[in-house]
């Protein structure tokens, strides 16, 4: 191996070491710490920032990349070096201090509006948010002050990403699930639900998970679940790969369904080649990209009728009581009934897109300055009377309800539509070539498990995102895959 890819691969091994430590900082912060641990974090997450952001914008790494990029002799190398420069490009223009800074205000906003979430006290968590957009907005600038910088922040979660494909594709969107949701609310055949509204024993809903985490094919050996508010999945490397959920006493499918999402994305990470470990190249390539994998076993697979009727021994095992006198159908029945609620975690597929929706037209217009940070609550709740017919109580089930903002995670939200819809496509082709519901009702999703391996997973960021998603979806992305999708579900489920 030439010199300077012997370089290459020990500077990335440091970049790891650093994303290394800021991941177990972030998991423990959501699923360990102290409530108001927060000051010491904060320097430490700021500390990590400041080495991290010199290693991977000085004058060396700069001529390393250059050296290398002559010098790569196969696909992966040249990843690397692509992969580098652009990560170093997206940050180099930031002043250092404020790139740091930056982490150690994510760090002190983070338990502030977990605080404020308790509470429901959007006034407590204002102040953060409002340093948190103004920071943003200056990153972007210094990023690329000729675009957009709502662009400049979408194209960090989903490379090319731009408003403007988010607006053609919210509104094919909205074209097709608004007159739908108005026939299901109007003419649809009435869903059971009441048996929902039950106590759920936490020790049950925690063995319940261990049994979803095995029938998903995560290896407790390198998968960890843990409990936190807000769920998640953090990446440590393809042999560490961390998820929580969160128990509700009352309502044992918001665990049951956050394990099954954030064990999609647990699979996916835990199924990149091992070769790309620890470097720039490990992990999912967009979020729109991993949003369709824990969309996908959260949704179409989590939700089929095939799946449902194959857990369905299991939950009348471990909830007897609770389930006496319903049947497997109506419980699929129930886990995909369509009625607006203010809970984006807790909405069903067809409620879901209109949720991200009232999130990208607000965080656009806080970044565009159209949108003041002490308007967002009523800003908020506008939009969901106008989307939902609803009006959330308090701030707690309103503005307040996602960690993202809180995280600095301005541009993420259309990630989660884009990823269902990635999923839907991807499904359609799938099950042209494999029988994805006689999988799930046997219980055996291995071939599942091979077919996006082979797709997709193993791959990590060695492909362009463009690439990965034709390979996903087997052509170019068409948004009509989904609405489709959407409109074959409910019909049926709803006698339409």
């Amino acid at each position: 191996m030439k010199e300077s890819i012997t370089a290459l691969r020990a500077l990335q091994r440091q970049l790891y070491a650093f994303r290394y430590a800021e991941a177990l900082i972030s998991y423990d912060e959501a699923a360990v710490a102290p409530p108001e641990s927060e000051a010491g974090r904060a320097v430490a997450a700021e500390e990590f920032a400041r080495l991290r952001y010199a290693l991977l914008t000085g004058a060396d790494t700069a001529a390393l990349l250059e050296r290398a990029a002559r010098d790569a002799e196969d696909e992966q190398q040249a990843a690397e070096v692509r992969e580098l420069k652009r990560e170093a490009g997206r940050i180099r223009n930031i002043p250092p201090g404020e790139y740091a800074a930056f982490s150690g205000l994510v760090a002190q906003a983070m338990p502030a509006w977990g605080r404020a979430r308790k509470d429901s006290d959007f006034a407590a968590f204002a102040p953060y948010l409002e340093k948190i957009v103004a920071a943003v907005r200056r990153q972007a600038a210094c990023i690329d002050p000729a675009r957009d910088p709502y662009d400049v922040l979408l194209d960090q979660y989903e490379p090319g990403l731009t408003a403007a494909r988010c607006d053609a594709f919210f509104a094919a969107v909205r074209g097709a699930v608004v007159p739908l949701l108005a026939e299901v609310q109007k003419r649809g055949a009435p869903v059971r639900t009441d048996f929902l509204e039950n106590d759920w024993p936490l020790d049950k809903q925690r063995a319940l998970s261990r049994r979803l985490m095995a029938l998903w094919g995560l290896d407790p050996a390198h998968t960890l679940l843990g409990e936190s508010e807000h769920p998640f999945t953090d990446s440590l490397y393809s042999g560490d790969v961390r998820l929580t959920t969160r128990y509700l006493p009352r309502d044992f499918t918001s665990s049951l369904y956050s394990v099954l999402h954030e064990g999609g994305h647990a699979l996916y990470d835990s199924h990149v080649d091992a070769a790309l470990d620890y470097t720039a190249l490990q992990g999912g390539a967009s979020m729109g990209i991993h949003e369709s994998q824990s969309r996908l076993f959260e949704n179409c697979v989590g939700r089929s009728r095939a799946f449902v009727e194959c857990l369905w021994p299991t939950l009348c095992e471990l909830f007897p009581a609770q389930l006496a006198g319903v049947t497997a159908e109506e419980l699929y029945r129930a886990v995909n009934r369509a009625v607006p609620g203010p809970i984006r975690t807790k909405a069903d597929e067809l409620t879901y897109p209109l949720h991200i929706m009232v999130r990208y037209e607000l965080e656009k217009a806080l970044v565009h300055g159209e949108l003041a940070v002490r308007d967002l609550p009523a800003a908020w709740n506008e939009r969901y009377r106008e989307y939902l017919g609803i009006t959330p109580k308090n701030d707690a089930e309103g503005v307040l309800q996602d960690i993202h903002w809180a995280g600095g995670d301005i541009g993420y939200f259309p990630s989660y539509a884009l990823g269902s819809a990635y999923a839907a496509q991807a499904m359609d082709d799938i099950r042209q070539a494999l029988d994805v519901d006689a999988c799930a009702a046997r219980g055996d999703l291995a071939p599942l498990r091979e077919e996006l391996t082979k797709r997709l997973w193993r791959y990590g960021c060695l492909k362009e995102t463009d690439w990965l998603v034709e390979s996903l979806c087997g052509g170019p992305f068409d948004p009509a895959h989904y609405t489709a999708y959407l409109t074959r579900k409910y019909t049926a489920l709803y006698a339409l």
